[in-house]
């Protein structure tokens, strides 16, 4: 210690400043009480509207489809990677849904179930063609996923001739749409078994410990023997898997496909997960921080309407907390690369 005074400095590597550093750094368990803390401002300011069963419920339907998006949106920046098309693939694969569905009736289980899978197989599809650009012509991640936004968006918008599609199995609305078990949404249901079955695989699986290893090095994962262009394409293809998940979940809610509702989905998704404590460099990351980070911004918007603000200062705020989450993620690489 050196003393001027009655001034005590801590010296760089004193556990003090460790446990400051600690603080500032940590990324899953801060952005948990980050959120717990916004709950409890909006609760004391009005209890009587923000801190009711309902709202709550309305608050994880208005992030459910966000929540499917980000865990695919995860293994893609764990692996080093990003995905700005993911809105459009939901886009896409609902209006495939939607021709399917109409084709065949629209009524009945077999319209619905038919639906189902056809939006989780064009959004598979389209997030392996991703991967393969990515893997196999080499095309930067960010430059392809945002050609991939275009061309998705473009080609939903020829298929369904600019009109969105209203035909839908009124079964398929009636439960997944606006159906409940014990009370809670199947919307709900969904994505946080999307989220439980990704963070699984994330944490206790070989396919997870893959994705971290070539987030780390890919380099160092190719010569580990595992076969990174095909993990990465896998990851893209799980990315637009879950991307047409949230596809027919969206027209289900809805009623109709939303051309034109999920233009702004891909940076909604990367802040979500980013702030969540993932890392934009690959390697970081963890399925709870992505379902907190994709919390904050539903619960922001909630909250400012409840207390009578405009709820732009939500699009504020999350800018602000996504600059300041990739600058303490920066900071974290710093102090792990001086150890």
């Amino acid at each position: 210690m050196t003393t001027t005074g009655t001034t005590t400095e801590a010296p760089a590597g004193s556990p003090v400043r460790g446990r400051g550093r600690r603080l500032l750094l940590g990324s899953a368990t801060d952005i948990t009480a980050i959120l717990l803390v916004i709950v409890v401002i909006f609760g004391a300011l009005n209890p009587g509207a923000f801190l009711t069963s309902a709202n709550l419920i309305n608050v994880l339907i208005n992030a459910s489809l966000l929540i499917v998006m980000a865990a695919g949106a995860t293994f893609v920046l764990v692996a080093g990677g990003v995905d700005l098309s993911v809105g459009s693939v939901l886009v896409f694969s609902g209006v495939i849904a939607g021709k399917v569905m109409v084709a065949m009736g629209p009524h009945g289980w077999a319209a619905s179930i038919a639906g189902i899978a056809v939006s989780l197989f064009a959004g598979a599809l389209w997030g392996a063609i991703n991967g393969i650009v990515i893997t196999k012509l080499r095309v930067p991640p960010l430059i392809a996923t945002l050609g991939s936004f275009g061309a998705a968006q473009g080609l939903a918008q020829i298929v369904a001739d600019g009109n969105d599609l209203k035909d839908i199995p009124n079964e398929l609305i009636d439960t997944l749409g606006v159906g409940r078990l014990l009370g809670l949404p199947w919307l709900v249901i969904v994505a946080l078994l999307v989220a439980l079955a990704g963070g699984g695989v994330l944490a206790f699986t070989r396919y997870g410990r893959r994705t971290y290893a070539i987030g780390s090095n890919l380099e160092a994962a190719r010569r580990a023997g595992i076969n990174v262009d095909r993990h990465l394409i896998s990851v893209y293809a799980l990315a637009g898997l879950l991307s047409g998940l949230a596809g027919i979940m969206s027209y289900a809610e809805f009623g109709s496909t939303t051309l034109s509702g999920h233009s702004t989905d891909n940076l909604a998704v990367i802040a979500a997960v980013v702030i969540g404590g993932t890392s934009l460099f690959g390697g970081i990351g963890t399925m709870w921080g992505t379902l907190v980070g994709t919390m904050i911004p539903a619960v922001l918007a909630n909250g400012l309407v409840i207390v009578g603000l405009n709820s732009f200062w939500r699009d504020f705020t999350v800018g602000v907390v996504l600059v300041v989450a990739v600058y303490l993620d920066q900071l974290r690489r710093r102090s792990r690369t001086k150890r």
